[in-house]
């Protein structure tokens, strides 16, 4: 009989033996009634400092039935460790039908795996670069600030997200979720991401992980196609019927899946042309915050700062602010990023964006996390911007090309201490930083606007209430952070479908319907199924 009791507290260096003596006695049973006992999910409980543990749930199989069950456990039939694909991804085609998939990041990818593995012929276009090359292109922009505007952070294989943290928690609750989990295991992962409560794979593993999708992809026949941007969609009686990429050359498809990642502008706006409907929506921007990792793991661990079991520390902070001219309006920390560097992020020249990314083991000194002010299309179109679906976009590349010329017209980001930030004192002093090409001193009050800076001033004061410590001279705020998601989305039905046009599928971040690789992979998975379903009935 196999059982998965949850709530198990364990200590940080407790051993298999003291855990299965503990199950034991929680089940009332001799500890010989244990056949095997595994951990299938783990979170970190630090909310007392002396007294940091982890929170596990374990699946154990007995050798005789549980009566009564306790609270805390019920009978399983099948290990969450256990891949189970879902039912209407082993369902085949007779390779007849012709998918395109617009864009390599998770939502394209795994659109692209499931449809290929269902037997249906696929062409993924990319518009950026195989990620080994990208990361070239990548590092003349930190070296040389050097742009280059189709490969850099946020185009290239394996989107925006490889070059993050790799994180794969989310909201989300979706029965494809697990089978993503356990595909990222298949293409190379630890398998501790099936167990641990924040997942996180690190861009240095989600590199291989990209590279050998993609070498099972072209194993299964896909046309993997790269600086291949897609400059119109064909069109014929309201339906799609292929798409035109960079060289001029049509392509004709039965259906398109758009996964274009939240930068894709250039596209938006030429669906926008097309009359494919879509609208604005709330998105956040603000800054990104380096602290020392030692200060952060100190402030939250405590005495077990420098305990190896827990590694390096993060945050997710929020913050409701409310000021009598500006309203009440969120701020909260995102894509925290442990052990981790900031990177820039502009894909458009004459503007420049910052991002983070950290790598798996997060062995780095310095921790970085946006630091992100609630935007609606209200507050955007209250400041001068005209009411449109692509307002958010209007309001975006203004504050990068204002950030781009705080920078003195190069891609460096202006940086400010955090305790100048909060005191608004702008001294010119910048505490130690590992941001390439370079953070120059800069008053970001005057960067940013003060329905943006108000608040953000007000957040890290009640940040600081939850992490005493968080405001310092140890630490700064670098801009623009920019890029957190998509401010537009794609209206399409309960097909999947654009509500505009049928057979195109828009998912994932750039459509509106995704924030983070798992979300982005779970909704081109979701398209694919309605693909697939579409054709088995």
């Amino acid at each position: 009989m196999r059982y998965a009791i949850a709530n198990v507290p364990v200590k940080l260096n407790e051993t298999d033996e003291s855990v299965i003596r503990y199950l034991a006695a929680h089940l009332k049973l001799d500890a010989a009634a244990i056949i095997t006992a595994v951990c299938v999910r783990r979170a970190l409980d630090a909310r007392r400092k002396n007294e940091i543990h982890f929170v596990c749930t374990y699946e154990v199989e007995l050798n005789q039935p549980l009566d009564p069950l306790p609270g805390n456990c019920r009978l399983i039939e099948h290990s969450a460790l256990t891949p189970t694909t879902p039912e209407i991804f082993t369902r085949r085609h007779d390779g007849k039908q012709h998918a395109i998939v617009i864009g390599a990041g998770p939502a394209g990818l795994f659109a692209a795996l499931s449809l290929a593995e269902a037997g249906i012929r696929v062409t993924l276009l990319e518009r950026g670069k195989p990620v080994e090359t990208r990361m070239r292109d990548i590092g003349r922009l930190r070296s040389r600030g050097e742009l280059n505007s189709e490969s850099n952070i946020c185009f290239g294989e394996g989107g925006a997200g490889t070059y993050t943290d790799g994180k794969l928690y989310t909201r989300i609750k979706h029965p494809y979720l697990r089978w993503v989990l356990h595909t990222f295991v298949r293409f190379g992962a630890r398998a501790d991401i099936l167990v641990d409560a924040h997942p996180h794979l690190g861009t240095d593993k989600l590199v291989r992980i990209v590279r050998n999708m993609r070498e099972h992809l072209s194993g299964l026949g896909v046309d993997y196609r790269f600086e291949s941007r897609v400059d119109d969609l064909l069109i014929s009686a309201g339906a799609v019927t292929g798409v035109r990429i960079t060289n001029g050359e049509e392509i004709d498809a039965d259906h398109v899946v758009l996964a274009t990642g939240h930068s894709a502008r250039d596209t938006f706006e030429r669906l926008q042309q097309l009359g494919i409907r879509m609208e604005a929506k709330a998105f956040a921007v603000g800054l990104r915050a380096e602290h020392p990792q030692s200060l952060i793991n100190s402030i939250q661990f405590g005495a077990h700062a420098a305990e190896p079991a827990l590694g390096a520390a993060e945050y997710s902070l929020t913050h409701q602010a409310a000021d009598p001219h500006l309203g009440h309006r969120g701020i909260y920390s995102f894509c925290m990023c442990p052990g981790g560097l900031i990177v820039p992020s502009p894909t458009e020249a004459g503007g420049m964006a910052v991002n983070g990314m950290s790598n798996a083991k997060r062995g780095g000194q310095w921790a970085n996390s946006g630091i992100v002010v609630q935007v609606t299309p209200d507050d955007i179109s209250r400041h001068g911007i005209p009411d449109d679906p692509l307002m958010g976009i209007a309001f975006q590349r203004q504050l990068e090309q204002v950030t781009f010329q705080a920078a003195g017209g190069q891609y460096a980001a202006p940086a400010m201490r955090l305790t100048d930030f909060v005191n608004r004192q702008a001294t010119g002093r910048l505490a130690p930083t590992r941001f390439k090409p370079q953070a120059i001193a800069s008053d970001l009050h005057a960067l940013l606007p003060v329905w943006v800076a108000t608040p953000l001033a007000e957040g890290l004061r009640g940040f600081d209430r939850k992490m005493r410590g968080f405001i310092t001279d140890e630490a700064n705020l670098l801009a623009s952070e920019t890029r957190t998601s998509s401010p537009i989305r794609i209206e399409r039905g309960d097909d999947m479908q654009s509500v505009s046009i049928s057979g195109l599928y828009p998912v994932g971040e750039g459509a509106g319907y995704a924030g983070g690789i798992v979300s982005a992979a779970v909704d081109g998975l979701k398209a694919a199924a309605a693909i697939i379903e579409q054709h088995h009935r």
